[in-house]
């Protein structure tokens, strides 16, 4: 068995005071037994403007969020998913919005470029959401090894297109990771109801880090941070404001599942067609 840990945050306007955040509760779920920490979305640079100086200075492993997440990894020995930095790309004045996985020695050995960007209309204070004016879209499905099984990278608007968690599963991944930013409106509806379901039809383990800022005044996030087994249960699950949430991860459980209900095996995709 392995223990895993969501790790949610709030807003705290500047990186500086987002990565001392980050830091506590890195430390909390490091003492609680955790091995694998997962970051929300934004984790570093929610609140803080001036984008493309950002991504300029996130270019390579010496970025200051970068560089954080290979510290903490180090220093508590556990492996951590570095929710998204925005990272610049020379061909195009847009970013990447980057998901790092960082090792128990400090080394990036895995990075997923966010595939589905937020563009909608939300009924909240924001109103509308448009990531394509900042960032562009990434391409390539990530799985990557680990002590604690195969890990399928993905990010919060991701989590409302299967065909992404069908294609991650059907590549072996254990584990789920669902960094995200969901908004409080969005987050209330359909949260927790798309964690489950992405558990349930790929029999998977999903861990889902959310920022939690509900009543924030221009970007309220939802939190409720959860962790759920393959099952499609809840095994932990915070509310709202900062805090970590930890269970374990068990794999015999999970190859149990797999072997008496081979949901991989039963996919037919040789019917499903496309128009001409």
């Amino acid at each position: 068995m392995s223990r895993v840990a969501a790790i949610q945050m709030t807003n705290q306007g500047s990186l500086q005071g987002n990565l001392q955040q980050a830091a506590s509760l890195i430390e909390q779920a490091a003492e609680q037994g955790a091995k694998l920490l997962v970051l929300p979305e934004y984790f570093a640079y929610q609140g803080c403007r001036d984008l493309p100086a950002i991504a300029r200075d996130e270019q390579d492993a010496s970025g200051p969020a970068r560089q954080f997440l290979a510290e903490q990894a180090k220093r508590h020995q556990v492996w951590i998913v570095g929710g998204t930095i925005p990272v610049a790309q020379s061909a195009d004045q847009r970013a990447a919005a980057m998901c790092f996985v960082v090792d128990a020695h400090g080394s990036e050995v895995a990075s997923y470029q966010k595939i589905h960007l937020f563009d909608v209309q939300v009924g909240d204070s924001q109103g509308r959401y448009c990531e394509s004016d900042d960032y562009r879209h990434g391409s390539e499905p990530v799985v990557v090894d680990s002590p604690f099984g195969k890990l399928g990278l993905t990010v919060c608007y991701d989590l409302r297109f299967p065909e992404l968690y069908c294609y991650l599963s059907a590549r072996g991944a254990d584990i789920l990771l669902v960094p995200s930013a969901f908004t409080a409106a969005t987050g209330e509806a359909h949260w927790q109801l798309l964690l489950r379901a992405r558990a349930v039809e790929n029999l998977c383990y999903v861990v889902g880090a959310n920022l939690g800022d509900r009543f924030h005044e221009k970007r309220p996030t939802w939190g409720g941070s959860a962790l759920v087994d393959p099952w499609g249960q809840v095994l932990a699950e915070l509310d709202t404001g900062p805090g970590v949430v930890v269970a374990d991860v068990d794999l015999a459980y999970l190859n149990k599942l797999r072997k008496n209900m081979p949901l991989h095996e039963h996919r037919r995709f040789d019917v499903v067609k496309t128009s001409s």
